[in-house]
């Protein structure tokens, strides 16, 4: 197989392997031009493509090929369609507004080879847009695309950083969004203020995701509270657990407290509940 890498394109960030046109070498942070089923864009190396980033992407296709390293004349080029694209979004609200249609322009996305110009949008209901895109195609004489995003598309487009002062994961390292719900929080006793544990999106945030299973993993392995068990130190009723530490909170028979970690544990006399929500 001839040398592939995989690059991040296109406005919504999205993550691929692409071939290399001809021979070239190019290193991790490259700015490249990619031909795409889209059409020219601009991309960012990020790696050798390998059997590890294959099973990551769960594909082996390739998505195109690396033309070019960025040169002079398409920084030029850039620079041309970056002064364009305000001039592309206010037109876009225009005719969304002229047609009566219920949807928010949330950003526009003019391609590198001016092989069409893509607008993304918001909507609640489904939208019958052709003939925004006959009016759009008539203002701007290029091909137009029309791609509507949910509110977490509309974070990875806009957002920045988040709380806790990185650039928001939907707009970096993220593939896909992962669903994530207040359970997640609760088991890893997060502060369910929704203001606390809400992203830019408005929606629950994407790390509670990350370490979910880990937790999961370990309730499922410690006695549940409300649980009689025998340990070291005698027998006691668990009435609480540190998921993470893998330890439970012991109340013995002379009402001591103790943390007491899983391998202490000599046997179970009776099962308490693994969680409030079981």
């Amino acid at each position: 197989m001839d040398q592939r890498y995989i690059v991040r394109y296109g406005l919504t960030r999205q993550v691929a392997e692409f071939g290399v046109r001809g021979r070239g070498e190019y290193a991790r942070g490259a700015s490249v031009v990619v031909k795409s089923d889209r059409g020219h864009e601009l991309g960012e190396v990020l790696c050798v493509a390998s059997d590890r980033t294959r099973e990551y992407l769960g594909s082996t296709e390739s998505k195109g090929n690396i033309l070019h390293e960025l040169n002079d004349q398409d920084r030029k080029k850039l620079d041309e369609l970056r002064l364009q694209e305000p001039e592309e979004f206010r037109g876009g609200r225009e005719l969304i507004a002229e047609h009566h249609l219920a949807m928010q322009l949330i950003d526009v996305e003019h391609l590198l080879g001016d092989e069409r110009l893509v607008f993304y949008y918001v909507s609640e209901a489904r939208i019958d847009f052709r003939d925004l895109v006959k009016s759009l195609a008539n203002r701007f004489k290029i091909r137009i695309e029309m791609r509507q995003v949910g509110v977490r598309d509309e974070a990875k487009l806009l957002a920045d950083y988040g709380d806790c002062g990185k650039p928001v994961c939907c707009n970096t390292h993220l593939k896909e969004m992962p669903p994530v719900s207040m359970k997640m929080a609760k088991l890893q006793k997060a502060s369910l203020d929704p203001t606390k544990i809400s992203g830019r999106c408005g929606r629950l945030k994407c790390c509670l995701r990350y370490e979910y299973d880990t937790y999961e993993e370990h309730r499922r392995e410690l006695p549940g509270v409300g649980a009689f068990v025998v340990t070291k130190r005698g027998q006691g009723k668990v009435v609480a657990q540190e998921l993470l530490a893998k330890k439970v909170m012991v109340q013995y028979e002379d009402n001591r407290y103790v943390l007491t970690e899983l391998a202490e544990v000599v046997t179970v006399v009776s099962k308490g509940k693994k969680s409030a929500d079981d």
